[in-house]
This record gives structure tokens, sequence and C-alpha cells, in this order.
């Protein structure tokens, strides 16, 4: 359900790299492991090419320090080396996407806000707003859908930190 490119997603006219270039990089959130198809840089550095379902304040195109440790196959997250000016968001859509002309209407407006969005299933969606697209506004529209969402890089704390 991927409505987007590499390139699209970190913004560059840089050739996008194959999947037989990609490998995983592993993020632990709560008692929970997810693994992000990440570009790697050498050095331990990765890109991240794909958008987090359950990891908070990381998105695609940043660059991460991950080591590889005995607990996993892929290298484990440490650090965020450089931000992409990538943002995202998550919408639980209700009624699905594919079973709702209005649900796959508001993704269809946020790509033509510049977005773009992955899909874990058809309800639950991830949002990539690159950095030439305005959060506020962004965020202002989904509100207005009347669809459960959140931020996930910003998060909502580092947004309204009172």
């Amino acid at each position: 359900m991927a409505k987007k490119t590499s390139e699209q997603r970190r913004n560059s006219t840089k050739r996008a790299p194959t999947t037989a270039e990609l490998t995983k990089v592993c993020f632990r959130v709560d008692k929970y492991t997810e693994t992000l198809w990440a570009e790697p840089l050498g050095r331990n550095r990765y890109r991240l090419d794909n958008c987090p379902f359950f990891a908070y304040g990381v998105s695609c195109g940043d660059i991460v320090l991950a080591r590889a440790t005995v607990k996993s196959e892929f290298p484990d997250f440490v650090r965020i080396v450089k931000k992409s000016g990538n943002r995202t968001i998550r919408i639980i859509f209700k009624p699905a996407v594919n079973k709702s002309r209005k649900s796959m209407a508001v993704l269809e407006k946020l790509v033509e806000m510049g977005c773009s969005y992955e899909g874990a299933n058809p309800s639950y969606i991830v949002v990539n707003i690159p950095p030439k697209v305005d959060l506020a506004a962004v965020c202002e529209y989904v509100t207005s859908t009347k669809q459960r969402w959140e931020h996930a890089d910003p998060t909502y704390k580092e947004l309204y930190p009172d």
C-alpha cells in the first residue's frame, strides 16, 4: 500500500538504492521490535528508507547510528546522527481506506499536499511529511477529517512540552 518512491521520501535527486543495497535497522519500542529498511553509509551509519510504524522521533531519510549486537540479527538503533527534515504522523482510519471512498480521499488530499504514505494495513497508515510541506496545515487537515491520528516525529510532547 506504499504510495511513494525512495527519492520522494528522501526529497533528493540522488539515485535510490535497490532492495539488494538496503539492510534493516532494529528499533526497540517498549515490548515491540520494529525493523526499518535503511541504506548503509559506512561507519555504523544508515539512512532510513521507510517510515516508522511504531518508533518515535525518527523519520524516513534520517541518518542514524546503529550497532550490531548479539541480541539481534540487525544493527540496533543507537541515536540520530542527522535529521532529514521529514516529519511523521500516523492515522488509524475508520472505516479503512479499502472500504471507504471518504477515507481514501483523505490520503489523496495528503498526497496532493505533498505528503507520501505507507500502510501497515488498510486502517493503519503512516504519513511522511517532507520539509517543504507545512506540518501545521497537514495536522489541521487531518484533525478536520475526524480520524484518529498521532504525531510520531516530532512527537506531541516535543511540539507541546507543557
